[in-house]
């Protein structure tokens, strides 16, 4: 757990943003609703105050996810990638040798990952199995459904 997590300055921003807004405005916003509920009496049969506390403990626990990969955060600075090898922030056009089909991907940091965008994380066993490859490689990684196995055709960094 103690690895580090890497991500760009504007990843890290906006985790610090979204913590800050968790705790500045969501947590009030639960707090009140738990007051409300217990002025109604009962808690052992107040289904909305208990709602309420789940709710807060819920919330609670995502801000302290994220403050513990803020704490883990590795700010990688992209102009000093070399930049004919696949590293973070590159765009990687691959054939998929199994399925003859191109592929392109996007290695990123947390924060910044949507598969369906194509925006992998370097950390998942496709970043791994990619860093490092320079174009014409083949590559193959193992992935909880099986090995795929990859033909680097073009690396670039926008």
């Amino acid at each position: 757990m103690g690895d580090s997590i890497p991500m760009t300055r504007d990843a890290y921003q906006r985790k610090r943003d979204e913590v800050e807004h968790m705790e500045k405005v969501l947590m009030p916003e639960i707090a009140e609703k738990i007051a409300v509920a217990r002025d109604e009496g009962d808690l052992k049969e107040n289904a909305e105050f208990h709602a309420q506390r789940e709710a807060q403990g819920m919330l609670q626990a995502k801000i302290n996810q994220i403050k513990g990969d803020l704490g883990r955060a590795q700010i990688i600075d992209t102009s000093n990638i070399p930049k004919d090898e696949v590293a973070f922030g590159a765009t990687v056009k691959v054939l998929d040798i199994d399925f003859n089909d191109e592929e392109e991907m996007t290695l990123v940091g947390s924060g910044d990952e949507d598969y369906d965008a194509g925006k992998y994380l370097i950390t998942s066993p496709i970043g791994q199995g990619l860093l490092g490859r320079k174009v014409g490689e083949e590559v193959e990684i193992e992935v909880p459904s099986g090995t795929l196995k990859f033909r680097i055709l073009e690396i670039r960094y926008e």
